[in-house]
């Protein structure tokens, strides 16, 4: 865990001071002070504790002088979103506490359309399409024009003109208004972002797995299956791995083609299945494939380890790809069937 306090204690700001001390107390007396506390001032003070990281018990000492003798033997301290939450609990209401820790695991923000501004605007639109055209309107009127142009592109277009002409239109938002908005993007919107973002053990470990080299896959993988059958089901149903890409229809296909560089893409072929081969060659004009084909050919025989190290390439690529919204990856589980 990185050492986000310098020891230059000067430095420190007053929210970070105030963060230290909270977390050297005892946690009833750092609880009777969150008591006293407004939400807001809790928020910004838990956001700083979550993030302090490890804070040597020097820089603790130089803080508070006056109390060194108290708390010279408490040794380094570790800020958590973990050990924030469990000091909130001592004062606060469950209901209170989650939706603080809520929000601070949230997008980076001190206001709600700050923190609305850094969510990805790929998750902005898929939740707008199902909201009112007034309530999209009031949401991009706060946020900042180029997040909202980004947003308005990925809304259908009929919608997105509805949302520009009420945009147009909009007067003086009343206060009540604007609340109600508020609230609901916090409580419907903000509070599921916070959760699904929350990264999945099994998900981490599957990303872990997709960038082991075949051998290293496999040994990892079987003895995962010896102690836990189930975790490694879980690991292997999330993983990505090159011959996922037949889950790309052609238009996708066409796209990581003319991104992957001719010579790593050869390399990768020259290893895939039939199936896969089969997918690319579709996705290639006659006399692409006729070249892609000879470079195979020219390369003559290639070691696996270089095989995966080109289709590992490729499917970092593939899935940037797809994290920008320029191809669509479908659920491996979908039922849907592509129609071309």
């Amino acid at each position: 865990m990185p050492n986000v306090v310098t020891d230059n204690y000067r430095a420190l700001t007053g929210p970070q001071k105030a963060a230290v001390m909270m977390l050297s107390l005892s946690e009833e007396q750092s609880g009777k002070l969150f008591s006293m506390m407004e939400d807001d001032e809790i928020k910004e003070i838990s956001v700083i504790m979550a993030s302090l990281g490890m804070v040597s018990s020097a820089v603790v000492e130089k803080l508070f002088v006056e109390f060194a003798d108290a708390i010279s033997n408490t040794g380094s301290l570790v800020g958590t979103y973990d050990t924030t939450e469990r000091l909130l609990m001592k004062s606060l209401g469950r209901e209170r506490v989650s939706a603080i820790m809520e929000e601070i695991r949230g997008p980076a923000g001190r206001t709600l359309w700050d923190k609305l501004s850094n969510v990805n605007e790929q998750v902005l639109a898929t939740y707008f399409k199902n909201e009112y055209p007034q309530t999209v309107a009031v949401v991009l009127s706060k946020l900042k024009p180029e997040h909202s142009a980004k947003v308005l592109e990925l809304l259908p277009e009929k919608m997105g003109m509805e949302v520009i002409m009420r945009m147009l239109n909009i007067e003086a938002i009343q206060k009540d208004v604007l609340e109600t908005v508020e609230a609901t993007l916090r409580t419907e919107f903000m509070s599921n972002l916070a959760r699904s973002s929350r990264r999945d053990s099994h998900e981490l470990v599957a990303e872990i797995f997709n960038n082991f080299d075949r051998n290293s896959e496999e040994r990892f993988m079987g003895g995962l299956e010896e102690r836990s059958k189930e975790s490694a089901d879980k690991v292997k149903s999330l993983m990505f791995t090159f011959d996922d890409l037949i889950r790309v229809d052609n238009v996708g296909i066409q796209v990581i083609i003319r991104n992957a560089p001719r010579d790593r893409l050869a390399i990768a072929l020259k290893g895939a299945s039939d199936n896969i081969k089969e997918l690319f060659f579709k996705g290639m004009s006659e006399r692409a494939g006729k070249m892609m084909r000879e470079d195979m050919e020219a390369l003559g025989p290639v070691r696996m380890r270089d095989v995966d190290d080109a289709q590992g390439e490729i499917v970092i690529m593939a899935k940037d790809l797809a994290s920008k919204g320029e191809i669509v990856i479908n659920d491996a589980n979908s039922s849907d069937e592509m129609i071309y």
